[in-house]
């Protein structure tokens, strides 16, 4: 016989990781997941795109936020925002991409500070090596992404939440 201690425990991760929601916690810790995967898929194709095809930065990252945020709407309108606003998927990915285009601007715009041949030429940390104790200034590009990472991740997530699912009920 199953205990209630089991029940709750069981009850708690359908909630979390199976059941479709509308609960803004419940979503925004999902999208974590889903940010992550997209993350790496975005991350990887950057770095393949500097590294191995030596593409500039501002190319490389763009490059990524097309592997990204394609890997983002296949996960999140499965498993995070199951329930669209809009009927028309056709429409809710031209939405969901437009949001994240202003990411991927805001993206470009915390990575050229970073960058050696960003958007707007050397960034200001190349120039002055700021973190040539860690890493080579070429490389800086990398940490510049993680920052636009955690901030962008916010954007997305309130904006496409609050924007394109915020009066889907269930």
């Amino acid at each position: 016989m199953v205990n209630e201690k089991e029940k709750n425990g069981t009850s708690l991760i359908k909630k979390l990781f199976i059941e479709e929601t509308n609960n803004t916690f419940i979503q925004f810790f999902r999208s974590l997941f889903v940010g992550g995967a997209a993350t790496v898929v975005d991350i990887i194709a950057l770095i393949i795109c500097r590294e191995i095809f030596h593409a500039p930065e501002s190319i490389a990252a763009a490059v990524g936020f097309v592997f990204g945020v394609t890997v983002n709407y296949i996960i999140s309108t499965l498993w995070v925002f199951a329930k669209a606003k809009v009927d028309n998927r056709t429409k809710d990915f031209i939405f969901f991409v437009i949001i994240g285009i202003i990411g991927a601007m805001l993206t470009e715009l915390i990575i050229a500070p970073f960058s050696v041949d960003g958007i707007f030429g050397e960034g200001f940390f190349v120039k002055h090596q700021t973190f040539n104790f860690l890493i080579p200034a070429d490389k800086y590009y990398i940490v510049g992404k993680f920052i636009a990472v955690v901030l962008v991740y916010i954007w997305n997530f309130c904006a496409r939440k609050f924007i394109l699912y915020r009066n889907c009920e269930e």
